[in-house]
């Protein structure tokens, strides 16, 4: 059974109709013949489920024709589980066609920053974010940029509840497992207002297919990479490092420091991981209040994009020399601007599986 606007607890709410960020966000849609969502490159959960919501508003409130899309692959067997399960319909931003006065709207990222791997050439009508990373926002009529909340689709909930909108289970479901993997972290990045969220989708969401999507089964290549990340790790303090040279997949960065950061003598957990002409970083951090996106910003500088939250955070640096010289070089520097970032630049590194073990395994 969809719930409606009554059933979400106050703090969520509060401001009367005709002031609040959905109406504006829904007058700005008014007449026109279709709106596309947009979000950044290998989308994740809470960008699928913040575009399903964003999505189903539209064309409950207005009656105007919408269209999902994806900018490149989704790997991340959890990701695809997602899109398989509740069947979404994507379509590649090279292949996207527009009509005659079609509006895009970007959700979870913001323009300029990276994240996309190409602009599409139509207007963009609306930003609906919650990254500290600064985007390009002028001349982008509609903005609601909340850094403060865990999550894109908790702000897409509170959309639909102030809208009176019912939300059918395959879009709480979409939303729920969105807010759930970027609050379930330690420390959570959670306000009331996500936990709000989560109580109110919770007896409305399939958890049946949470639990798949939770649970999906792993490629040959995840373990793969996972035995490169593990041989080639050094701990300097409480920072562990971990290089891939070959890693197929974005996503798969992100997958080793969420397992990296887990480790009882690290605070922090870096992964970068040459995938094409890039080198991919993604980190991750045990610590609260340490901003890991400026942090990670700040190492990167010129070299490429980074940005994130307040213990995650991602960038790419392209690849100017692609010899396996140049790739060192550029991680022996990425090395000593996070040592000094974290004022450890006299740490020694430490293989975190010494090299007798694994030359014992090999032999084995």
């Amino acid at each position: 059974m969809a719930r409606r606007c009554a059933d979400l607890p106050p703090a969520v709410t509060g401001k009367p109709a005709g002031h609040r960020r959905s109406d504006r966000f829904l007058a700005g849609l008014t007449g026109v013949p279709r709106v596309t969502f947009v979000s950044h490159v290998q989308p994740d959960p809470d960008s699928l489920g913040s575009m399903l919501g964003l999505a189903h508003l539209v064309e409950h409130a207005l009656g105007v024709p919408t269209r999902l899309s994806r900018d490149g692959m989704i790997n991340r067997a959890e990701n695809r589980a997602m899109v398989d399960l509740l069947e979404l319909d994507l379509t590649p931003v090279e292949d996207l066609e527009f009509l005659p006065g079609e509006v895009t709207v970007m959700v979870d990222s913001q323009p300029n920053t990276g994240r996309h791997s190409q602009l599409c050439d139509v207007p963009l009508y609306a930003v609906i974010d919650h990254h500290t990373t600064p985007g390009d926002l002028k001349n982008v009529p509609f903005v609601d940029v909340r850094p403060t909340l865990g999550a894109t689709c908790t702000l897409v909930t509170k959309y639909l509840v102030e809208q009176n909108v019912p939300i059918p289970a395959r879009v709480a479901t979409a939303l729920l497992y969105g807010i759930e993997t970027e609050v379930s972290g330690y420390p959570r990045e959670a306000t009331a207002v996500d936990d709000s969220a989560l109580h109110l989708l919770f007896p409305l969401a399939d958890m049946d297919v949470v639990s798949r999507m939770r649970n999906a089964r792993l490629p040959h290549g995840h373990f793969e990479v996972l035995l490169q990340a593990l041989q080639s790790s050094f701990i300097y303090d409480r920072l562990i490092i971990s290089w891939v040279n070959n890693l197929p997949q974005p996503e798969q960065a992100a997958e080793i420091v969420d397992f990296m950061v887990r480790f009882e003598k690290v605070d922090w957990a870096l992964c970068g991981g040459v995938c094409g002409d890039k080198l991919v970083l993604s980190l991750r951090t045990f610590l609260h209040g340490v901003q890991a996106g400026d942090l990670l910003r700040k190492v990167v500088g010129k070299l490429g994009k980074a940005g994130g939250h307040d213990r995650r955070a991602g960038g790419a640096i392209p690849l100017a020399n692609m010899s396996q010289s140049g790739i060192d070089d550029l991680q022996a520097e990425l090395r000593r601007r996070f040592l000094k970032a974290l004022s450890c630049e006299d740490a020694r590194g430490q293989r975190l599986v010494p090299l007798r073990e694994m030359l014992q395994n090999l032999q084995a």
